[in-house]
């Protein structure tokens, strides 16, 4: 059975791409999903955080290549599957108002790594594997979605991944940026990574993301109404808490209001 899952455990969400029989390769229904999921998730103001994981110790072997002959299989199947489905996952996940972090054990590749890249944060296992072996099915990384690896590991790291076809480990994808950190027990560190997360102010974190999001992708000047949202902190109960409890050296206690 192949589906996206949403756990809640008080201010942390975690989605689950699970189709273990596929090493969690997704499928067109599997990525509508994630995109509803994400859609919702961004609107529950009562989270603070969302894990992005596979199931049975995989992230997601990319997309499920079996459907290709029947959703990709002329130029106009493409061009909606990857500027439609695909593109619309990835900016609901990107977009979330909510820090994502992705829990990356396995397999990681194709488009299992275009969700982790659209995350956050990425926590890998030593023994995660990365890459976007495309080369060896005949066809190049959609325009999109070379568009927003770019913006992560720039052009030099992004034709070697895709020219080579390579799959490589964790401590390479380290060094080559796509991911931040390597941990033995990855569930356990997304989970301290989270509640690190959750005990911050959370109308700041979702400013930091909102504006490096804009300024990564704009790197023009704010326009006086992105400035004074930028800034609307002032005016909230969580900066005047944020202040308060460090004069007064105790732990602040943020609402998100």
């Amino acid at each position: 059975m192949s589906e996206i899952r949403i756990e809640k455990n008080d201010v942390v969400a975690t989605v689950v791409i699970s189709n273990p029989r596929k090493l969690n390769a997704i499928s067109v229904a599997m990525w509508n999903a994630l995109t509803h999921a994400f859609t919702v998730l961004s609107q529950d103001e009562s989270l603070r955080c969302v894990v992005v994981r596979g199931d049975d110790h995989n992230f997601a072997a990319g997309a499920d290549v079996e459907e290709f002959s029947t959703v990709r299989n002329t130029m106009a199947q493409g061009i909606r599957y990857h500027t439609e489905t695909i593109a619309q996952a990835l900016h609901a996940i990107s977009h979330c108002q909510h820090p994502t972090i992705a829990a990356i054990e396995g397999i990681c590749v194709g488009g299992g790594l275009e969700i982790a890249c659209a995350c956050d944060l990425r926590i890998a296992a030593p023994s995660a594997r990365f890459g976007i072996p495309i080369n060896r099915l005949g066809f190049p990384l959609a325009p999109g979605e070379l568009q927003h690896l770019l913006q992560l590991v720039g052009k030099a790291v992004v034709l070697e991944i895709l020219l080579e076809g390579r799959v490589f480990d964790a401590a390479e994808a380290k060094d080559k940026g796509l991911i931040q950190r390597v941990a033995d027990d990855v569930p356990a560190e997304a989970v301290r990574t989270a509640k690190r997360i959750a005990q911050g102010a959370p109308l700041a974190a979702r400013m930091n993301k909102r504006l490096a999001n804009r300024l990564a992708a704009q790197p023009e000047p704010l326009t006086d109404q992105e400035l004074r949202e930028a800034f609307s902190f002032l005016a909230s109960q969580d900066y005047r808490e944020g202040v308060q409890t460090f004069l007064t050296k105790r732990k602040p206690v943020f609402s998100g209001k």
